[in-house]
């Protein structure tokens, strides 16, 4: 059956389908050695090449994978750094074909919960805001926290790309002027956890992941180990917020 070539060759693991859509701009893919237009439609027994290299393409109904990671402080969610830090694709097993996809990102100084696929049309629907899923945080802020905060932050607050707005804030364990706690949200901005502390003049020192959607972070699985979701989490993630 013929699939648009963005569709078809991000569900390959190739890239994102942005980053196809502009190999097309660019004249980079070939089908049948012919030059393709957004939007062209393709077939598995097509000849697809990227910069004149046959792409293999037998397996775009190929079994999905989707793995969890527990991402340690100190990795960057690229895969390669220009600073040569580690990537949090360093240590992943390797594929048959296609590639790792993170699901969303954590910044550098973030631990926790980090979802691969090797479906690239799966994870954009998974990252995407328009399915909401909820994606839970232990933080521990430094500085008073009042009640007038609690609900400025539950209300919304303007961040300089829009509203953003906790879901859940659950008080946890006080030390001195550090306290915990667990907060949800249905969205996954660039480092939104921290802006919406600090937009309140507050000081997020640790933040850990622990939950995205229906799948937590598994108590016995160490930091900088990875496992394969197991049949019935991967029914549950698919179910959840009817994504597919």
């Amino acid at each position: 059956m013929a699939e648009r070539i963005q569709k078809f060759l991000a569900q390959l693991g190739l890239a994102s389908r942005r980053q196809i859509e502009q190999w097309i701009k660019e004249q980079r893919i070939t089908v049948n050695g012919e030059l393709v237009s957004l939007g062209a439609k393709v077939e598995s027994t097509d000849r697809i090449c990227l910069d004149n290299k046959a792409i293999k393409t037998k397996a775009a109904d190929e079994e999905t994978h989707i793995l969890l990671y527990h991402k340690p402080i100190g990795e960057v969610c690229t895969r390669q750094d220009p600073e040569g830090r580690n990537t949090v694709f360093d240590n992943l097993p390797s594929l048959a074909q296609g590639r790792w996809v993170v699901v969303g990102r954590l910044d550098y100084n973030t631990s926790g919960l980090l979802l691969f696929s090797n479906k690239g049309e799966l994870v954009n629907k998974l990252a995407h805001p328009r399915y909401g899923f909820e994606r839970e945080y232990r933080v521990r802020v430094y500085g008073e926290v009042s009640a007038e905060i609690i609900h400025r932050l539950l209300e919304g607050v303007q961040l300089e790309d829009g509203l953003a707005a906790f879901k859940t804030i659950i008080p946890g364990l006080q030390r001195g002027r550090n306290q915990w706690f667990k907060v949800t949200l249905a969205e996954g901005r660039n480092r939104i956890v921290r802006r919406l502390w600090a937009s309140q003049g507050l000081v997020v020192n640790r933040l850990e992941r622990i939950r995205f959607g229906p799948i937590r972070l598994p108590a016995d699985l160490e930091v900088g180990e990875y496992r394969f979701l197991t049949k019935i989490e991967v029914e549950q993630l698919f179910h959840a917020n009817n994504p597919l």
